[in-house]
């Protein structure tokens, strides 16, 4: 067995967890923090039919550059993943400051995305990339004959103070995973997308995950993990149905965030509420499956406060990592509210 396949489990849960600041004991973190809270949204996980075909789309259309390409298996993978026999290729790749992991499984392939999925499916999830042209950066996906699911890019209206100028166009992956591309205004959005670049694809601004009832999320992301409501707005109107290709759409829109990495947007579809559930059979491997990743100071306790057991020796999703060095003690993966997946890494 070769040096790098032995080391690969380490090296998953760097590409999982996305580390993206040092280990820091919480005694040194200055006033006392609740330990489950999550310090960091690492990205997000997505499950991919054909990794070489999602790495070249990744790095050729947007512009992702790969960090890391392991394999790994064995009992570990597959009790944080919950698929038993779980052999996984994960590819971690950078965008900016930002990073998502594709992740393929070897031998044992998931159900395909629905052909029929709509941007209201309580399934949906995608990732915002903010670009500094959208004009340059639309006809660029153009030419790589991305699939479109709005017909243009679409500038939201400025009755709606919080979006007004915003301009965005949805379009998916070869797999059919939703991605979205926004360019902000002056005085919208972090600073840092203002600043002058050479780049026109930046960084990952947020992602988005569709949900039955803001309240009910809120009692999950903000109220248990400790994330915090950083934004809002309720969008609708002939340029939101166009951008979703969801006809008569009208959302509440709340943006969270944890002190570091892209933020968490919750939409809740006031109309139209057709939108279809996940599927609760949903396993790992099925590409509908994303991931979001969050650092958090003690796993055992977010899982205790999310109501997953973590008494031996049932632990599901549970990983004892013996690399502490590399900044990770525990993992686990959840769902939240509405099956959305989420998996938890201490550092």
């Amino acid at each position: 067995m070769s040096r790098r396949f032995r080391l690969a489990p380490a090296f998953l849960i760097i590409a999982l967890g996305v580390a993206l600041a040092l280990h820091m004991s919480p005694s040194r973190a200055g006033s006392p923090v609740d330990a489950a809270t999550a310090r960091a949204v690492g990205g997000v996980a997505i499950t991919v039919e054909d990794m070489d075909r999602s790495v070249d789309f990744y790095s050729t259309a947007l512009f992702f550059e790969k960090v890391s390409d392991v394999q790994a298996a064995g009992p570990e993978i597959e009790r944080l993943l919950g698929v038993p026999g779980a052999r996984v290729r994960v590819v971690a790749m950078r965008l900016g400051a930002e990073r998502i992991e594709l992740v393929e499984y070897l031998g044992r392939k998931g159900r395909p995305v629905p052909a029929d999925a709509r941007s209201n499916d309580r399934w949906f999830q995608h990732i915002a990339i903010v670009v500094n042209d959208m004009d340059q950066a639309y006809l660029w996906l153009r030419r790589h004959n991305v699939a479109p699911t709005s017909p243009e890019p679409q500038r939201l209206p400025d009755w709606n103070p919080n979006a007004g100028g915003i301009r965005a166009f949805y379009f998916k992956d070869p797999d059919g995973h939703a991605l979205e591309i926004l360019q902000f205004p002056s005085g919208k959005g972090d600073a840092r997308w203002q600043r002058p670049s050479d780049r026109v694809f930046l960084g990952i601004d947020h992602t988005a995950i569709v949900v039955g009832d803001t309240e009910t999320s809120l009692r999950f992301y903000r109220d248990t993990l400790g994330l915090r409501i950083v934004g809002g707005s309720e969008n609708h109107g002939l340029e939101q149905e166009r951008l979703n290709d969801v006809p008569g759409a009208r959302l509440r829109i709340t943006t969270l965030r944890a002190a570091e990495g892209p933020a968490i947007e919750l939409l809740e579809y006031l109309a139209p509420r057709d939108g279809r559930p996940y599927p609760p059979d949903t396993m790992a491997n099925d590409l509908v499956r994303w991931h979001t990743l969050l650092l958090t100071a003690d796993a055992e306790s977010a899982a205790a406060k999310l109501g997953v057991s973590t008494e031996a020796p049932a632990r599901p999703g549970l990983v004892p990592i013996s690399a502490a060095s590399l900044g990770f003690r525990r993992g686990f993966t959840a769902g939240d509210p509405d099956g959305h997946g989420v998996q938890l890494r201490a550092r």
